[in-house]
């Protein structure tokens, strides 16, 4: 039986989590946070809380990596902390959306922008209309894109790695260089002064009057959903080289690299826009970072810059970031799947390896449920449920640090998790108040993300029965 070879060094796993992390959201989320904050320092600080929570959750992840360095990661590290139940609802809630959902919200965002410089790829430009299903060329280049990168990973990891190379580099050159040009350009305008002298008073009433604890948590939603899939790269842990070591590694300067840069892009929209404007403005210094049109922020800024070619300039920036996103995510997600299917808790066929020893039928699999959520459109909706679930799942990853000391106290630890045990506890805590400020803010789609979780437990059942049958 073919096995899985370890061919990724220190720089891919840094690539396929900075990758897998930057998507659009750095263009288009701070717009709704300064609504909910109206202070541009509080966004700031959802910024850079959303950057500490990520790196303390990823430095914990390195002592389970070095402990289990196998394909599946957080699924292996949950399964024997607390069993197959747990894992399995884990890896349910991924496959039904969390990862699934992020590929098909990837894919048609990268199908929008095409659309700039290719007007047939519109969302107005519906082929096919039944019932309440409407089917538009944006949805359907979607779904071919996310078909393309599935086949060419399915000719063997170097593909995905070559991709991941060049587009991840791609576009962190692209947004240091948008970085450097409005700070340049942004300085001594008295935009940020202005902007930093704001008091916490909410645009909208999406804090629910709660105050500023429970704005911060809802606003944080935004900035945690552009810092996630850091965890993608525990899944192929199976092909990278020295995985005790690149993994923690890997984690830690991804993470770091992506936090600085969503950090000083926010820093580089406040400097060139005022921060507080009117949606019925008719220019985009009118309309500020709040009520920049369609929310995109990222190309109000690159309008101070480049003027009328802005849009052009912006839509290439984003084509190749959600190319190379989406890339990342296919490549790791296929490797949960397999490992689900391993354990007996999945499709069997998705176990199996193609002679380019990579899991084809996991990806085929994962490619077909991704085209499922694009055709139907219900992929934003369910990612708001699932981002709540995926903190949860975060937090009780991270508890099992405690719980496998405790059970294998002389366990053989290569890289032990920094600041133990502090810095998981304080993740523990500020992830668990966030989680309680959405239940009690948000609670109509927290509940829904409960609920697609619990589903998964007559699944799991299914499954279990399935197996002892044979």
């Amino acid at each position: 039986m073919s096995e899985l070879k370890r061919s990724l060094d220190l720089f891919d796993t840094i690539m396929i989590v900075s990758g897998s992390m930057i998507g659009s959201g750095i263009f288009i989320v701070s717009a709704d946070m300064t609504r909910v904050l109206g202070s541009p320092f509080w966004v700031l600080m959802c910024w850079l809380l959303s950057g500490v929570i990520t790196l303390f959750a990823a430095l914990s992840y390195g002592e389970l990596a070095g402990m289990m360095p196998s394909a599946g990661g957080q699924f292996i590290y949950l399964k024997r902390a607390y069993g197959s139940m747990v894992s399995f609802v884990y890896g349910w809630s991924v496959f039904t959306v969390i990862q699934t959902g992020v590929i098909a919200a990837v894919a048609v965002a990268f199908a929008r922008y095409v659309g700039v410089f290719l007007p047939v790829f519109d969302e107005k430009n519906i082929l096919i209309s039944i019932w309440k299903i409407e089917i538009s060329t944006t949805q359907l280049l979607a779904v071919a894109m996310v078909f393309f990168l599935t086949f060419l990973n399915t000719r063997g990891i170097n593909n995905g790695r070559i991709i991941q190379r060049i587009f991840t580099s791609a576009k962190i050159l692209a947004l240091l260089g948008l970085i450097v040009a409005g700070l340049v350009v942004g300085f001594g305008n008295g935009f940020l002064s202005k902007n930093m002298a704001l008091p916490f008073a909410p645009v909208t009433t999406n804090s629910q009057g709660g105050g500023l604890v429970a704005a911060l948590g809802v606003a944080l939603v935004g900035s945690l959903f552009s810092s996630d899939a850091w965890n993608n790269v525990t899944f192929i842990a199976g092909e990278i080289k020295q995985p005790q070591r690149n993994i923690p590694l890997g984690l830690f300067i991804g993470v770091l690299i992506v936090t600085i840069l969503y950090l000083l892009a926010n820093v580089a929209y406040f400097m060139l826009l005022p921060a507080l404007g009117s949606g019925n403005g008719a220019t985009v210094l009118e309309r500020g970072v709040a009520f920049a049109q369609n929310d995109r922020v990222g190309s109000a800024a690159m309008f101070m810059l480049f003027g009328n070619v802005s849009a052009l300039v912006m839509a290439l920036l984003i084509i190749v970031s959600t190319f190379g996103c989406n890339n990342g995510l296919i490549l790791a997600g296929a490797r949960l799947f397999q490992a689900m299917a391993n354990e007996g808790l999945f499709f069997k066929k998705a176990a199996a390896l193609n002679r380019f020893n990579v899991p084809e039928n996991s990806l085929w699999m994962q490619a077909a449920w991704t085209s499922v959520l694009c055709l139907s459109g219900s992929y934003g909706s369910l990612l708001e449920y699932c981002t709540f679930a995926s903190l949860v799942f975060y937090i009780i990853t991270i508890a099992s640090l405690f719980r496998l000391r405790w059970l294998e106290p002389n366990t053989h630890r290569p890289y032990k998790a920094f600041g133990y045990p502090v810095i998981p506890l304080l993740y523990i805590v500020i992830t668990t108040i966030i989680c309680v400020d959405l239940l009690i803010f948000k609670h109509q789609n927290t509940l829904k993300g409960l609920g697609i979780m619990a589903l998964g437990i007559p699944v799991y059942f299914l499954f279990r029965r399935r197996s002892t049958a044979k």
